[in-house]
């Protein structure tokens, strides 16, 4: 295991991690195509807040460097993709920076290398779309010359508990010599162990059904809520008595966004259709779920309307941005579909966030946010959108002998706090 020398390509919410914890026994370089980024980690500056500083620092003074620069990579012959795979507008896997990133492989690619992929995808991508890139790049032939894996990534953004290191590890390769070897490198770090897979396939039909099933079951509860709102039955106090039976799964209805979940079904499902299947309950669950947003954005409407409030040019301050509590991961955030609906109605929107990076939010959403928190006296409708720390210790007891509307999202206040909430 001496001669293992590392390349991790993407340097994200899954790739920094990766990177830092693999430098304490190997040589390290990250690879990124961001130079702002490259150029924030070189000092210690990671704005995930996924590692801390004197982390990073340490780790870059050690086995670790970081580059833009593709050629700081050629000399690595364990190489692991951690590239984002979003979707389109239209609901289809964008595998354009996967690709690309293979391609980037393909050009310092050698003989014996190993590439193993991270990046969520459908069942088959990796030797079907992502093979063929590097053979043609660097002229190798697989399972000749080089070797593949895949090892689905597993990291929570945000959770300072369940870490990469303390999740079981799944892992595979395109040869049982290469999986065992993979298998070793990986169990290196991942102090709660490993799970070899057959096969590639297996593996990454694994990583989609994962977040799929939890799409599922959230969109469960969402469509309750949807339903008890129209017998005005709250929907917490239902789960809550649910709950004390032992084997009822408690989840929460919210907004489905983020990297995962709010993602990962539409690979699954681009695959099936390909294979001429449409999936009824990932697609039902998908759509159950993209709605919500529209629906918090009219209900609070129609409690404003109670109110006696006048819509159009009506102040709503919507609390929080990020796809959840207490980090700064906006992907795919579905509080844009709140927005959206709000600003449809005619209504003023602002937006705060304590932890969404403003700049972030600016270039990838073209929406302001907030440097601080405003009067909240100063709005006809307020949403709290998100969990955060930060909210939770607001007093919105203020609230009771104004008109305005409070919405909550999370079912973080206490009922007789809020006109409404999920």
């Amino acid at each position: 295991m001496d001669n293992i020398r590392i390349a991790v390509v993407g340097l994200g919410y899954v790739g920094l991690p990766l990177a830092v914890a693999f430098a304490q026994k190997y040589d390290v370089v990250g690879f990124d195509i961001n130079k702002e980024r490259v150029s924030q980690l070189s000092k210690g500056n990671d704005r995930t807040k996924e590692i801390e500083q004197e982390e990073l620092t340490a780790a870059l003074s050690g086995r670790l460097s970081v580059s833009n620069d593709i050629n700081a990579i050629a000399n690595s012959n364990f190489y692991i993709v951690t590239v984002p795979t979003p979707v389109t507008n239209f609901k289809t896997p964008d595998l354009i920076p996967l690709l690309n990133a293979s391609a980037a492989i393909g050009q310092v690619l050698k003989k014996g290398d190993i590439v193993v992929y991270e990046s969520t995808v459908y069942p088959g991508c990796t030797e079907e779309d992502c093979v063929p890139i590097l053979e043609l790049a660097s002229g190798l032939i697989f399972n000749k010359d080089f070797f593949c894996g895949y090892s689905p990534e597993r990291i929570n953004p945000g959770d300072k508990k369940n870490k990469l290191t303390t999740i079981v590890k799944v892992v595979s390769g395109s040869t049982p010599e290469t999986a065992d070897k993979i298998k070793q490198v990986y169990a290196s770090i991942i102090t709660a162990g490993t799970h070899k897979t057959s096969s590639i396939k297996v593996a990454e039909a694994c990583k989609a059904i994962e977040n799929a099933q939890r799409d599922v079951n959230i969109s469960f509860v969402n469509e309750l809520a949807l339903i008890f709102d129209r017998m005005n039955i709250d929907t917490t106090e239902v789960l809550e008595a649910a709950a004390t039976k032992w084997n009822f799964l408690k989840f929460t209805p919210g907004l489905v966004g983020g990297h995962c979940i709010g993602v990962d079904p539409y690979y699954l499902l681009h695959k099936s259709q390909c294979l001429g299947y449409n999936p009824q309950v990932i697609l039902s669950g998908r759509t159950v779920n993209d709605e919500m947003g529209r629906f918090v954005a009219s209900k609070t409407v129609k409690l404003m309307i109670k109110n006696g409030i006048k819509i159009v040019s009506s102040k709503v301050l919507i609390l929080g941005f990020t796809f959840k509590e207490n980090c700064p991961d906006t992907r795919n955030t579905k509080v844009v579909d709140v927005i959206d609906e709000l600003q449809d109605f005619g209504v003023k929107v602002d937006v705060y966030d304590p932890h969404a990076l403003r700049d972030e939010v600016k270039a990838e959403y073209g929406i302001s946010l907030l440097p601080e928190l405003p009067d909240l006296k100063a709005y006809d409708g307020i949403i709290l959108t998100v969990a955060h720390d930060e909210f939770k210790a607001i007093d919105f007891s203020f609230m009771q002998n104004r008109a305005t509307v409070l919405f909550d999202v999370k079912s973080m206040l206490d009922q007789s706090l809020s006109h409404g909430r999920l």
